[in-house]
């Protein structure tokens, strides 16, 4: 049995409305959508994993961003921001990959970079959303693998196993 790859959690969770939002603003059918968003949300994560494997401050945001949202979602009040406090790191991050990733895009695909911007703008909502339910389900069918109980996470972002396993498993592992 396969997980289901990244692009795939992203266009379930956009659904068909947000889905029909996307093909208005690209000006195709939702098909075109489809294929717009799986060429981003693949462009993003990319990048992504490009920035996390790098030895610099930008790899060490990015590694704490993924860390960040690992930690278990706030309770409370704090839930009406639908999550928004506890993806923040990671939004900044998406937001720093939106440039280059609308540019990239839009040469592949012959979009306009500014309209492939407001699709990453649409886009980084339901990544947020994606990642952390990844890094949930990770850790409820896993029990943290290779966390110390009660270790901080991203504690060692460049150790083996803790934080590169949760990278693999939010990015969806192996390069396609």
């Amino acid at each position: 049995m396969s997980e289901p790859s990244l692009q795939d959690d992203v266009l379930g969770e956009l659904g068909p409305d947000r889905l029909g939002e996307i093909a208005g603003l690209l000006g195709t059918d939702a098909a075109g959508a489809r294929e717009t968003v799986a060429t981003t949300v693949g462009a993003m994560t990319g990048g992504l994993q490009e920035k996390a494997d790098a030895d610099d401050d930008d790899g060490n945001e990015v590694r704490q961003a993924f860390a960040e949202v690992a930690e278990p979602p706030l309770q409370g009040v704090a839930t009406l921001g639908g999550g928004l406090l506890g993806g923040g790191l990671m939004a900044g991050v998406l937001a720093k990959v939106s440039k280059p990733v609308a540019a990239a895009v839009s040469k592949k695909t012959g979009i306009p970079a500014a309209t492939v911007a407001r699709v990453i703008e649409m886009l980084i909502p339901v990544l947020l959303t994606v990642f952390a339910k990844r890094a949930a389900a990770g850790k409820n069918a896993a029990g943290s693998p290779g966390a110390a109980p009660g270790a901080a996470p991203g504690a060692a972002p460049g150790g083996g196993g803790g934080l590169g396993d949760l990278l693999g498993q939010i990015l969806g592992g192996g390069k396609k």
